[in-house]
């Protein structure tokens, strides 16, 4: 695919950690909180973000800031606004930035997906781009939503995204090939900044 331009500066935060995340179970659409590792990870992005502002002048109040409406991201947002000195509410959330359905693997961890659903594995495993976790959704299907989201920016903007969805957006730009994005672990202890094209890890 053709990445897509992205002319304005982007934030890219993923969730802080959750009980799940800690045990290795698939969230997807489930609506899990974070856990206290979590939210001392959103607010250290919080003071990373205030001092990033403060060293490039940068006005805060110039950014969009958006959120998947999962609440383990809105919790990382607000944290983390709140820690940079910010009004934790004023961000807004798109439907469209909701972590990929993972359909019945929801809650599973690898070793109950392995029990319970061996052969949808095993076809997932052998084409992870094409082929859905059983009854969820296909990358091509997340990039869909993804797209207009992105295309639609107007300013610099701070997202707060899920780990699957962020491997796609990295491919939607250019930061990755869509064999790079396979297995790409995001960490929940860092946020990214995507500007003129390259990534800088913060």
């Amino acid at each position: 695919m053709i990445p897509l331009a992205v002319p304005h500066d982007l934030i890219v935060i993923r969730h802080g950690q959750t009980a799940w995340n800690a045990t290795g179970r698939l969230q997807g659409r489930e609506d899990v909180p974070l856990d206290d590792m979590g939210r001392e990870q959103a607010r250290r992005h919080g003071r990373m973000l205030k001092a990033r502002f403060a060293a490039l002048g940068h006005d805060p109040d110039g950014y969009d800031w958006i959120a998947s409406p999962l609440v383990r991201a809105t919790e990382t947002m607000r944290l983390a606004r709140e820690e940079a000195g910010l009004d934790p509410l004023a961000f807004r959330t798109d439907e469209r930035l909701v972590e990929l359905d993972f359909g019945t693997w929801s809650g599973l961890t690898l070793t109950e997906i392995l029990e319970r659903d061996p052969d949808g594995y095993a076809a997932r495993r052998a084409d992870r781009w094409n082929r859905p976790p059983t009854g969820g959704e296909t990358s091509e299907a997340a990039l869909a939503r993804l797209a207009p989201v992105i295309e639609a920016l107007s300013r610099p903007t701070v997202l707060v995204i899920h780990g699957g969805l962020n491997r796609l957006l990295k491919v939607l730009i250019g930061a990755l090939t869509a064999e790079e994005s396979i297995g790409f672990q995001t960490p929940q202890d860092r946020f990214y900044v995507w500007s003129g094209g390259t990534v800088e890890w913060i």
